[in-house]
């Protein structure tokens, strides 16, 4: 059999566009190396509860914003959604203050110029920006977002403020553009949400809806290489010796992944400038199990420092020296059963280890992994006293965990890194120089969920025109 179109890759990008193009009647073959579809938004099962690995909230689902009807198109709106504090969905810890981020522009200013009115009338021309940000991005690409906030607030503090919910992105003075900030702010301010329930809900209806359109998902299906005849890519063969015919491919994987599939036939000046990107940071997570009835729900996000340097925390090497707290919406009650604490990292902290396999790691790695968890915990303290003593469980991912479930070189948070000085080069289409080869994922311009599902349309609409 031939397929209309070839997936390689089930993670949400793959996902989103499975579902976009089997609703229109194309046959339809998603193909995933793991046991399990997902990639970064995958959830795992640990002591009779489900845990998030990549997803924690969204932004822009309120009716009229700007993900709403990206998602009803998917079918995810039905999903049990759970909306933030509109009064601070979002709160920051900088020493020992605690700063709010409000729901609505207007009220996003407001609560911040309480803090800082000499700042006033900086915090409205910034939510100007914010709510254009699609409308000049070809500006925005090529403005640095720390020259951006150093040059247009006075106070120092407010900068970091402003930057303490990036843990959704990295930051990097020297390279970040003003385009990806904005884009990981703005959505979020129109409105902020959680499920009620764990993120792999969203695979779930996805996959759902590729096989009631009559498209399959294949899990355990390891691409190996992606055959190209006569300057077309003709067929995607597994390791185990399967072949899978199609007219037109997408490859949802990294961007270098996917290069190394296609042996032959692409070109050697975009195979270059694929394999020499840098990839982002990565993101240590301690998953904490609660003891009953010990820390009440709460429904916003907590971003803690222990200085004023959000930019550059990575950089002290006095232990961690940032976290972000979030926590389940409980099934019922007050109480939650499940917080998660994260904190990126580098590369090069995990790198001696890169050639070990999950679960064959040596002493060394244990200990610098329990060492970085008690830190994280110690520094969520601030916020939840005597944490340490409220959970009975708890669970560790580095990035060496990501990327051997993820198959994300590097075990990179957020793909390719995008940089100010370069937009053209590090910010990806869709496009490839073999016509019906495709890109999707976080690696092309937008990361996030937010951004993978706007760039699954993106990349259907070339196929769909």
């Amino acid at each position: 059999m031939q397929y209309d179109v070839i997936i390689i890759g089930g993670g949400l990008g793959g996902l989103a566009c499975g579902t976009i193009l089997s609703r229109t009647g194309r046959s339809v073959l998603v193909l995933e190396r793991g046991a399990q579809a997902g990639g970064c938004i995958q959830s795992y099962r640990r002591g009779g509860l489900m845990y998030d690995t990549g997803f924690h909230y969204v932004g822009g689902l309120g009716e009229g914003q700007s993900l709403r009807p990206l998602f009803d198109e998917l079918g995810l709106m039905s999903l049990p959604w759970h909306q933030l504090d509109a009064e601070g969905f979002d709160h920051v810890m900088i020493g020992s203050r605690n700063f709010l981020f409000a729901t609505g522009y207007d009220a996003f200013v407001r609560t911040l110029a309480d803090e800082f009115p000499h700042e006033r009338k900086e915090l409205e021309q910034y939510a100007d920006m914010l709510r254009n940000c699609g409308d000049n991005a070809r500006r925005l690409m090529q403005t640095s977002a720390y020259e951006y906030l150093t040059g247009m607030f006075r106070d120092p503090l407010l900068v970091n403020v402003l930057s303490g919910t990036s843990m959704k992105m990295e930051l990097r003075r020297n390279t970040l553009p003003l385009f990806t900030f904005a884009h990981c702010q703005a959505p979020f301010i129109e409105s902020s949400w959680r499920l009620r329930g764990d993120g792999g809900m969203i695979v779930r209806r996805l996959m759902s809806a590729i096989r009631e359109n009559g498209g399959q998902v294949l899990c355990g299906a390891d691409v190996e290489e992606l055959e190209v005849r006569d300057g077309r890519v003709a067929a995607a063969r597994c390791r185990n010796g399967e072949t899978f015919e199609g007219r037109t491919f997408i490859s949802s994987l990294h961007p270098a992944l996917t290069c190394g599939l296609v042996k032959t036939g692409l070109k050697d000046t975009f195979r270059q400038r694929i394999v020499t990107q840098q990839n982002t940071q990565g993101m240590f997570t301690v998953s904490l199990r609660t003891k009953p009835q010990r820390v009440p729900y709460f429904n916003y996000n907590q971003y803690i420092y222990r200085k004023p340097n959000v930019w550059t925390f990575m950089e002290d090497v006095g232990g961690v020296g940032g976290v972000m707290v979030s926590c389940r919406v409980p099934e019922k009650g007050v109480w939650t059963e499940q917080i998660d604490l994260l904190t990126p990292v580098r590369w090069t902290m995990w790198e001696e280890w890169k050639d070990s396999g999950a679960r064959r790691r040596p002493m060394f790695y244990e200990h610098l992994k329990r060492r970085l968890a008690d830190e994280c915990i110690q520094l969520a303290e601030r916020f939840i006293p005597n944490l340490s003593d409220k959970y009975d469980r708890r669970y560790i991912s580095t990035p060496l965990t990501w990327r051997d479930y993820t198959a994300t070189p590097d075990g990179s948070a957020y793909g390719m890194r995008k940089d100010y000085h370069q937009p053209m080069m590090t910010m990806l289409s869709p496009r490839t120089p073999i016509p019906n080869l495709l890109l999707t994922g976080q690696s092309l311009v937008l990361h996030g969920l937010q951004g993978v599902v706007k760039t699954a349309f993106e990349t259907c609409s070339e196929i769909l025109k």
